[in-house]
């Protein structure tokens, strides 16, 4: 283990996140709140912690898989643990712990809370909540790899430990470069939807952190409804930006590019669009009773879908009083989550697909021995390293569902809220069902449960493999 490349990059992270604290800061000025002077202080002290981690650039700086996958890890623990302190110190969170888990779920996308009044808060720490999902959406590695030229080209093992989906590839040959085309696009789509939600009516706060959820699919709400009281324009409005931010980035890629016949070869997109649209259709028929006309059933469905399936968690009305058929498609569609390469969790459409087909193979060599016949994905054969992946993802994913079920159950919450609890937290999505529904919140649990809630959402929105690696006694043994 390099452990002086990993203290550097540490202290970059830092320094950025020092950055980013300012922004509240500001925020709480602008509002006249005293908020502003506790996230002033955090930032200097992170400023002072990340000059002194890098003040002296290591010997050796090769970046090896190992060591960018225990960077980001740390660096997300990091980030989440001073990134708690200013909701201590303003009196928001008064408990560290709970402070820590509003935190993480900020910085994972995940979006579940355990306030109880969202509205009673500052305004500094309502800006920091959503601001840390459009900080955490498209990862803060890839942010700083668009800015600063860190370690040459190794600094691809940062981003395949950050960036989700079973496979991890550049749009063009530079890291750099694939970083400021991934950033250019997220900042372009966030310019787009809080420029409409503002022409709709709603307040320019508002319409800032509503975008920081919806395109970092986070879902953090600064009303304790949720978005259930805006108006249904600025509700489909949130519904489009949602589906479009768990589309998979290359598809905007080569939109930019002129590449539409590559746009429509790509599978996952397709299914995904195609869920969507049949979810919808299976929800609108289910709950068609509980609303009074056609245009609002359709209108709460396509939001539930769309938020559900882009783990971004936001609720326009309280889904846990739907009927069982649509509350079951509704935990299916959270384990299956968006596209890889956006800024959604869960386990990806794409390793869905990798895993029918794999599927359907095997039962064609059981009738065909001697056939040969390979995964393809968009055309293209899947190499056995992505299958590799993808079968190990799918093995840890559900241990550690398992296991975490286990874990928390000794709090002696019932088994609806226990599995979705976990399931919730992993896919970095949000509310759950009964004591976590879209009412609801995390508060209820005991602080053990919510450390390993922790995890999971870390986890969840690392892809598994970078959290696991640190508790892994090997990887911490110098070469």
């Amino acid at each position: 283990m390099n452990y002086s490349i990993v203290l550097y990059i540490l202290g970059c992270v830092l320094k950025f996140e020092s950055a980013f604290l300012v922004l509240p800061a500001l925020v709480g000025l602008i509002y006249r709140e005293h908020a502003s002077v506790s996230y002033l202080a955090v930032a200097v002290l992170c400023l002072i912690l990340g000059v002194l981690l890098t003040h002296k650039k290591p010997r050796s700086t090769n970046l090896y898989t190992r060591e960018g996958f225990v960077a980001v890890a740390l660096s997300w623990i990091i980030m989440s643990i001073f990134g708690a302190i200013p909701f201590v110190l303003t009196g928001d969170i008064p408990f560290y712990v709970d402070a820590l888990f509003e935190t993480i779920s900020g910085f994972t996308t995940t979006g579940s809370s355990i306030l109880t009044d969202v509205e009673s808060i500052s305004k500094a720490s309502l800006f920091w909540r959503s601001f840390s999902h459009w900080i955490g959406g498209m990862g803060v590695f890839v942010f700083i790899m668009a800015i600063l030229p860190m370690m040459g080209g190794s600094t691809m093992n940062l981003m395949k430990a950050e960036s989700p989906g079973p496979s991890v590839s550049k749009l063009v040959p530079h890291v750099k470069d694939t970083a400021k085309i991934l950033y250019g696009i997220y900042i372009a789509i966030t310019i787009c939807e809080a420029t409409i939600l503002r022409a709709l009516g709603m307040p320019l706060f508002d319409s800032l952190t509503t975008t920081f959820g919806t395109v970092g699919t986070g879902g953090f709400g600064i009303r304790n409804d949720s978005i259930a009281g805006y108006s249904p324009a600025i509700q489909i409005t949130i519904t489009v930006f949602m589906i479009l931010s768990g589309i998979n980035y290359t598809a905007y890629f080569y939109i930019l590019t002129g590449k539409i016949k590559e746009l429509f070869k790509i599978e996952e997109v397709r299914w995904y669009l195609a869920i969507i649209f049949g979810s919808v259709a299976v929800i609108t028929w289910n709950v068609r009773s509980l609303y009074p006309t056609f245009s609002e059933t359709l209108r709460h469905a396509f939001f539930q879908v769309g938020s559900i399936i882009t783990t971004t968690g936001y609720a326009t009305t309280d889904f846990d009083l739907w009927p069982a058929l649509s509350k079951t498609l509704l935990v299916t569609l959270m384990f299956i989550g968006a596209c890889a390469g956006s800024t959604s969790g869960g386990i990806k459409v794409s390793r869905i697909l990798i895993l029918l087909k794999t599927i359907r193979k095997e039962l064609s060599l059981i009738i065909h021995p001697r056939q040969v016949k390979k995964i393809r994905m968009d055309g293209h054969p899947v190499d056995h390293e992505t299958l590799r992946s993808a079968n190990v993802f799918l093995v840890v994913y559900f241990v550690l569902l398992l296991t975490s079920m286990l874990l928390i159950s000794v709090d002696e919450f019932d088994f609806s809220t226990n599995f979705t609890s976990v399931v919730t937290v992993l896919n970095n999505i949000g509310p759950g069902l009964n004591l976590v529904g879209p009412t609801q919140n995390f508060s209820i649990f005991s602080p053990f449960s919510k450390f390993v809630l922790m995890f999971d959402m870390l986890a969840g929105r690392l892809e598994l493999f970078p959290m696991m690696i640190l508790l892994m006694s090997s990887t911490w043994k110098r070469k």
